[in-house]
Protein backbone atom coordinates (compact mmCIF):
# COMPACT_ATOMS: atom_id res chain seq x y z
CA UNK A 1 0.00 0.00 0.00
CA UNK A 2 1.62 3.22 -1.14
CA UNK A 3 1.16 6.56 0.57
CA UNK A 4 1.83 10.05 -0.78
CA UNK A 5 3.04 12.67 1.67
CA UNK A 6 2.58 16.24 0.41
CA UNK A 7 4.65 19.05 1.94
CA UNK A 8 4.05 22.40 0.27
CA UNK A 9 4.14 21.72 -3.48
CA UNK A 10 6.27 18.58 -3.15
CA UNK A 11 4.93 15.03 -2.97
CA UNK A 12 6.86 11.99 -1.82
CA UNK A 13 5.36 8.58 -2.61
CA UNK A 14 6.55 5.65 -0.53
CA UNK A 15 5.42 2.04 -0.06
CA UNK A 16 4.32 2.55 3.55
CA UNK A 17 2.77 5.20 5.76
CA UNK A 18 5.97 5.98 7.67
CA UNK A 19 8.23 9.01 7.86
CA UNK A 20 11.47 8.54 9.76
CA UNK A 21 14.64 10.31 10.79
CA UNK A 22 18.06 8.92 9.99
CA UNK A 23 21.36 9.85 11.57
CA UNK A 24 23.96 7.51 10.13
CA UNK A 25 23.03 3.99 11.23
CA UNK A 26 20.26 5.12 13.59
CA UNK A 27 16.72 5.31 12.21
CA UNK A 28 13.85 6.67 14.31
CA UNK A 29 10.16 6.69 13.39
CA UNK A 30 8.69 10.20 13.27
CA UNK A 31 5.20 9.60 11.86
CA UNK A 32 3.22 6.44 11.16
CA UNK A 33 -0.22 6.27 9.62
CA UNK A 34 -2.18 3.80 11.77
CA UNK A 35 -5.46 4.09 9.86
CA UNK A 36 -7.02 6.26 7.19
CA UNK A 37 -10.46 7.70 6.65
CA UNK A 38 -12.74 6.04 4.07
CA UNK A 39 -15.83 8.00 3.07
CA UNK A 40 -17.68 4.71 2.51
CA UNK A 41 -16.95 3.57 6.08
CA UNK A 42 -18.55 6.00 8.53
CA UNK A 43 -16.59 4.75 11.57
CA UNK A 44 -13.18 5.09 9.91
CA UNK A 45 -10.80 7.94 10.74
CA UNK A 46 -7.22 9.11 10.24
CA UNK A 47 -5.05 7.90 13.10
CA UNK A 48 -1.35 8.65 13.46
CA UNK A 49 1.62 7.98 15.71
CA UNK A 50 3.88 11.01 15.94
CA UNK A 51 7.19 11.85 17.65
CA UNK A 52 8.36 15.45 17.09
CA UNK A 53 9.46 18.55 19.02
CA UNK A 54 8.67 22.23 18.90
CA UNK A 55 11.38 24.84 18.28
CA UNK A 56 12.04 25.05 22.04
CA UNK A 57 12.79 21.32 22.32
CA UNK A 58 9.48 20.33 23.93
CA UNK A 59 8.66 16.80 22.83
CA UNK A 60 5.27 15.59 21.59
CA UNK A 61 4.40 11.91 21.27
CA UNK A 62 1.06 10.80 19.86
CA UNK A 63 -0.12 7.19 19.77
CA UNK A 64 -3.19 6.62 17.64
CA UNK A 65 -3.69 10.43 17.49
CA UNK A 66 -3.87 10.58 21.29
CA UNK A 67 -1.29 12.48 23.31
CA UNK A 68 1.08 10.14 25.13
CA UNK A 69 3.66 12.77 26.07
CA UNK A 70 3.74 16.55 25.77
CA UNK A 71 1.27 18.31 28.06
CA UNK A 72 2.10 21.73 26.54
CA UNK A 73 0.29 20.83 23.33
CA UNK A 74 -3.38 20.81 22.35
CA UNK A 75 -4.44 17.98 20.01
CA UNK A 76 -7.53 18.20 17.80
CA UNK A 77 -8.57 15.07 15.90
CA UNK A 78 -11.20 14.90 13.20
CA UNK A 79 -12.13 12.08 10.86
CA UNK A 80 -9.54 13.13 8.25
CA UNK A 81 -7.04 15.25 10.18
CA UNK A 82 -4.96 15.69 13.29
CA UNK A 83 -3.87 19.18 14.36
CA UNK A 84 -1.46 19.95 17.16
CA UNK A 85 -1.11 23.44 18.61
CA UNK A 86 1.69 24.86 20.76
CA UNK A 87 0.91 26.41 24.14
CA UNK A 88 0.83 29.87 22.49
CA UNK A 89 -1.93 28.71 20.11
CA UNK A 90 0.25 28.54 16.99
CA UNK A 91 0.22 25.44 14.81
CA UNK A 92 2.91 22.83 15.44
CA UNK A 93 1.72 20.30 12.85
CA UNK A 94 -1.36 19.46 10.81
CA UNK A 95 -1.64 15.98 9.28
CA UNK A 96 -4.54 16.00 6.82
CA UNK A 97 -5.77 13.20 4.58
CA UNK A 98 -6.89 14.75 1.30
CA UNK A 99 -10.04 13.53 -0.40
CA UNK A 100 -9.67 12.27 -3.98
CA UNK A 101 -10.91 15.51 -5.54
CA UNK A 102 -8.49 17.66 -3.54
CA UNK A 103 -5.58 15.31 -4.23
CA UNK A 104 -6.25 15.31 -7.97
CA UNK A 105 -6.47 19.13 -8.05
CA UNK A 106 -2.81 19.47 -7.07
CA UNK A 107 -0.26 20.44 -9.70
CA UNK A 108 -0.11 18.27 -12.82
CA UNK A 109 3.37 16.85 -12.17
CA UNK A 110 2.15 15.60 -8.78
CA UNK A 111 -1.12 14.11 -10.06
CA UNK A 112 0.77 12.42 -12.90
CA UNK A 113 2.94 10.69 -10.29
CA UNK A 114 -0.21 9.71 -8.35
CA UNK A 115 -1.64 8.14 -11.51
CA UNK A 116 1.60 6.22 -12.03
CA UNK A 117 2.00 5.02 -8.44
CA UNK A 118 -1.64 4.83 -7.24
CA UNK A 119 -1.20 5.75 -3.55
CA UNK A 120 -3.79 4.46 -1.10
CA UNK A 121 -3.96 7.86 0.61
CA UNK A 122 -2.59 11.36 0.07
CA UNK A 123 -1.51 12.99 3.33
CA UNK A 124 -0.75 16.74 3.42
CA UNK A 125 1.52 17.87 6.25
CA UNK A 126 1.91 21.50 7.27
CA UNK A 127 3.56 23.05 10.29
CA UNK A 128 6.79 24.22 11.89
CA UNK A 129 8.43 21.47 13.94
CA UNK A 130 11.66 19.71 14.77
CA UNK A 131 12.60 16.13 13.94
CA UNK A 132 15.57 15.56 16.25
CA UNK A 133 18.00 18.29 15.08
CA UNK A 134 16.26 18.85 11.73
CA UNK A 135 13.98 21.91 11.44
CA UNK A 136 10.99 21.33 9.15
CA UNK A 137 8.75 24.14 7.92
CA UNK A 138 5.95 22.97 5.64
CA UNK A 139 3.76 25.70 4.21
CA UNK A 140 1.18 25.70 1.43
CA UNK A 141 3.79 26.56 -1.20
CA UNK A 142 7.17 25.44 0.18
CA UNK A 143 8.94 22.84 2.23
CA UNK A 144 12.06 23.87 4.14
CA UNK A 145 14.34 21.31 5.75
CA UNK A 146 17.12 23.06 7.68
CA UNK A 147 16.67 26.16 5.46
CA UNK A 148 16.94 24.16 2.21
CA UNK A 149 13.82 24.74 0.11
CA UNK A 150 11.90 22.15 -1.89
CA UNK A 151 9.18 23.10 -4.37
CA UNK A 152 7.07 21.59 -7.12
CA UNK A 153 8.41 18.08 -7.21
CA UNK A 154 6.89 14.63 -7.16
CA UNK A 155 9.21 11.79 -6.25
CA UNK A 156 8.73 8.12 -5.49
CA UNK A 157 11.11 6.11 -3.36
CA UNK A 158 11.58 3.23 -0.94
CA UNK A 159 11.23 5.34 2.23
CA UNK A 160 10.87 8.94 3.36
CA UNK A 161 13.52 10.07 5.83
CA UNK A 162 14.57 13.41 7.20
CA UNK A 163 18.32 13.74 7.63
CA UNK A 164 20.69 16.57 8.50
CA UNK A 165 21.28 16.85 4.73
CA UNK A 166 17.61 17.10 3.78
CA UNK A 167 15.28 14.39 2.53
CA UNK A 168 16.31 10.84 1.70
CA UNK A 169 14.06 8.67 -0.45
Amino acid sequence: MKYAFVFGTSAFIVPNGVISYADGENIKQVLRIQSIYHDTQPNSFLSVDLNIKDDKGNQLILAGSNREFGSLFKVESHRDSVKVYKDDGSLLIHVHQLDDESAMSLEHNITAEFEENMPLAVIRITGDFMVEDVHVIAENEKLYVNDDGYATSALAGNHLRFTANGIDL
